[in-house]
């Protein structure tokens, strides 16, 4: 080799030693935060907020996965959990909580910030003593909606007394007008609005669920709390509605179907949530729709409104990235974009500092909203392995509640024998 040549080696050597050193000491770039939201309605916002706040900063970059509730529940299992989930809060998302499977954000800002009275709400799917396992991020509020201008025009008011209901449906049946338009076809829409809306008008829904988890595989006859004890009064008098003061057909229709037909004034009165408004508004853009809580007794000051925890926030204890999931949650929790979501979502922001919705048709829900007089619904506190939703429907369409009831009782029991102790222990 001349010395030329081996001049020319060692210099491209060089060259690439100080590439690979130079190299070696630049910024590997923004971490990776595995970020799980599946609610279709608002993919397009959350989308948003996740782009927004990886422009905003240069340490994380957010990807946002919306593969759904069984995806997430696999990489539990395969221990490669997802840094931070923004969940709908149900039975499938509390196995994590009862599991301890899940950070304690007790010490985070939005933490303090959270209405202290949602708490039992929470605590109702499950709890890992000692620790804070989800924030609520958005409650969502439902009850009865209401046609303002067919109120109007029989000259009445939302009433506040089961009487004052037997009185309005019987004006409105007089004058020609079905009270409810119902739609009994979808199992679904009995038991999220008229099975819940009777049980939780009528029944303490937090006492009530506490005195049959410590009744426990006992629940049935004789016990001292029971669905068939507690909740055949709410059902007969739900039955009493869509017997008596529902549209023709209302066996026969479906959600889709009841939008069109209560958008048309086939009905006055609508046991749908907010969730409704915008396919209501396909057919009849300019109605004016108002809010309140159904009803079933005597007494105004049982009146409540049914609440879910829509979504809530979850870091998993096995989460690859902690600091940069605690760091997306601060984003999360600013006022302006829990706010900003909540508001698109007509929903109602957990916080103590979140503003009510400004929509109008949810107006009616917002002081008993504010003053704690809600109620999560029976519908949803009952595991799915329990068919409640077609029991449910059943009532609706004439069975007896009794006899519905007591089987609900016996499934209960079956479910409370085979279920083993929740620990509240980190199991692994």
């Amino acid at each position: 080799m001349s010395g030329r040549t081996a001049r020319a080696l060692a210099a491209v050597a060089g060259t690439a030693m100080a590439s690979a050193m130079l190299a070696s000491c630049a910024p590997a770039g923004p971490e990776e935060v595995h970020f799980t939201f599946n609610k279709r309605e608002a993919i397009s916002f959350v989308t948003q907020v996740v782009d927004d706040y990886n422009a905003s900063q240069s340490d994380y970059r957010v990807t946002l996965d919306t593969s759904g509730i069984d995806a997430v529940s696999a990489s539990f299992v395969r221990g490669d959990p997802p840094d931070i989930m923004l969940a709908n809060y149900n039975h499938e998302v509390s196995r994590f909580v009862s599991r301890c499977a899940l950070s304690d954000l007790s010490q985070t800002d939005a933490a303090a910030d959270i209405r202290p009275d949602l708490q039992p709400l929470l605590d109702q799917y499950g709890v890992c003593e000692g620790t804070t396992p989800a924030l609520p991020y958005s409650v969502m509020a439902a009850s009865v909606i209401y046609n303002k201008k067919i109120f109007e025009e029989h000259d009445l008011t939302p009433p506040t007394t089961w009487d004052e209901l037997i009185e309005v449906c019987d004006t409105l049946q007089d004058a020609g007008v079905a009270p409810f338009y119902a739609t009994f076809a979808d199992a679904w829409t009995v038991n999220q609005g008229w099975f819940d809306y009777a049980a939780g008008g009528a029944v303490d829904m937090l006492s009530f669920f506490d005195a049959l988890a410590a009744e426990g595989a006992d629940v049935g006859p004789g016990s001292e709390h029971s669905f068939a004890a507690d909740l055949a009064d709410p059902m007969e008098k739900m039955q009493l509605l869509a017997r008596e003061y529902t549209q023709d057909g209302a066996a026969s229709r479906n959600y889709d179907a009841g939008n069109v037909g209560f958008a048309k004034e086939g009905g006055a009165m609508y046991m749908q949530g907010p969730w409704a408004f915008s396919e209501i508004a396909k057919t009849a853009p300019d109605a004016e729709l108002g809010t309140f809580p159904l009803p079933m007794t005597n007494d105004p000051d049982d009146l409540k409104v049914r609440v879910n925890l829509d979504l809530a926030v979850l870091i998993p204890s096995e989460a690859t990235n902690p600091e940069g999931a605690h760091d997306f949650l601060d984003y999360l929790f600013r006022p302006e974009i829990i706010q900003a979501y909540n508001e698109s979502q007509l929903g109602f922001v957990p916080t103590t500092t979140g503003k009510p919705p400004s929509d109008p048709r949810v107006a009616g829900m917002i002081p008993f909203y504010e003053a704690g007089a809600v109620y999560q619904g029976a519908g949803v506190l009952i595991p799915r392995t329990i068919p409640a939703e077609n029991y449910a429907q059943s009532i609706a369409l004439g069975e007896d509640p009794k006899a519905v009831l007591t089987r609900l009782d016996a499934d209960w029991a079956r479910l409370a024998y085979r279920q083993p102790t929740q620990t509240t222990e980190d199991p692994r």
